[in-house]
């Protein structure tokens, strides 16, 4: 079996290792565009060593932020910051990635560390929408229900949003359809009360995820991979489920979805999530298997050790490194020492690396 440190090829990417960085909202942007703290938050995470880095969810359109401070790809002058970054991740040999997101009826919040509920227009607000007219909980407005044209203009400013990333630079974009947000909410049977072709049936409800996955799919280049982030359970009795996840994963890989990011919940505030080492890996493992498509496991993966494991024991195809990454930014870099293997770094930083490491 592979091991953490072992590269891993997606499409005509080759990841140096199975270790990435997941999408982590920054709340800094400025109308969308990407700040300094953003270049170097991520710029000294692409240096820490870990193969692959997504940049935080990016909204598609300004009215699809979760927070008027989050990061957006919805016109040309919010690309030259994030090739900037992009740029900068590859000469580190971390493979740059962003997530594209729409928020639907969890938009117009505030920034991450604020109370969370819908902001007024004095506040900077606005109207969010979704599949269906049900606010997300009791401090958020009621959202606006989206009608067919207004499902077909999401899928075209997702394709849109994604010709800007390969302007951009970026060698993966992942599809955000997890917690709680727009396609996350189409596939809910909590969230879509909907009548019409996306609403109802298993099949209505994913249309959407598989549409956007499908137009983004066909713009993207070929040679490049595609990701999707799955909540792959509601968390609630009734709710979205792992089993639908599963099916859902089997037409995704058909559509040409390169690796699935498997997390959970966020559709509704008071579900009882089950919080521990490593708690969402099990879901990874089945999709994994059951689904027959590669796999990222995250969600509480702290040390070296549990790491290495979730690959050599075939859990997952990669670990993606959130809140430790955030204390450390080298953690890929002490988890080689740790495991007694060698890494990539810099040349400035090679004289602390494990012992056999190389120069880049």
């Amino acid at each position: 079996m592979p091991h953490l440190f072992e590269p891993l090829a997606l499409r005509s990417i080759v990841l140096s290792n199975r270790i990435g960085i997941p999408p982590m909202c920054q709340y800094s942007a400025n109308d969308g565009v990407a700040s300094d703290w953003h270049f170097v938050h991520y710029g000294s995470r692409a240096v820490g060593g870990a193969a692959l880095m997504i940049i935080e969810a990016t909204a598609v359109t300004a009215d699809g932020r979760i927070s008027p401070a989050d990061m957006g790809l919805w016109n040309d002058t919010q690309i030259e910051p994030l090739a900037r970054i992009a740029d900068f991740a590859r000469k580190q040999g971390c493979v740059p990635a962003i997530q594209l997101a729409h928020a639907g009826r969890k938009a117009s919040v505030g920034l991450g560390w604020q109370p969370q509920h819908t902001l007024s227009k004095a506040e900077g607000g606005w109207i969010p929408v979704a599949p269906s007219a049900i606010p997300f909980g009791e401090d958020y407005v009621q959202p606006h229900e989206l009608d067919v044209a207004g499902i077909n203009h999401v899928i075209s400013q997702f394709v849109a949003s994604a010709h800007r990333a390969i302007d951009a630079g970026f060698q993966t974009i992942e599809i955000h359809a997890a917690h709680g947000y727009l396609l996350h909410q189409f596939l809910s049977p909590l969230s879509n009360h909907r009548k019409d072709s996306y609403g109802g049936s298993f099949e209505n409800r994913t249309r959407l995820v598989r549409e956007v996955v499908a137009a983004v799919r066909a713009e993207w280049p070929e040679r490049l991979p595609l990701l999707a982030r799955l909540s792959a359970t509601d968390c609630v009795e009734d709710g979205w489920s792992v089993d639908e996840t599963i099916e859902l994963c089997r037409s995704l890989k058909l559509l040409g979805v390169d690796l699935v990011d498997v997390s959970t919940a966020g559709l509704i505030p008071t579900a009882k999530i089950p919080v521990g080492s490593g708690f969402q890996t099990e879901f990874a493992a089945r999709i994994r298997h059951e689904a027959d498509i590669p796999t990222a496991a995250v969600g509480l993966i702290t040390s070296p050790a549990q790491a290495d494991h979730i690959i050599r024991s075939g859990q997952a195809d990669m670990v993606l490194i959130g809140r430790e990454i955030l204390r450390n930014p080298y953690w890929p870099m002490s988890a080689a020492q740790t495991l007694g293997q060698t890494v990539s770094c810099p040349q400035q930083y090679l004289r602390s690396a494990p012992t056999g490491s190389k120069g880049r």
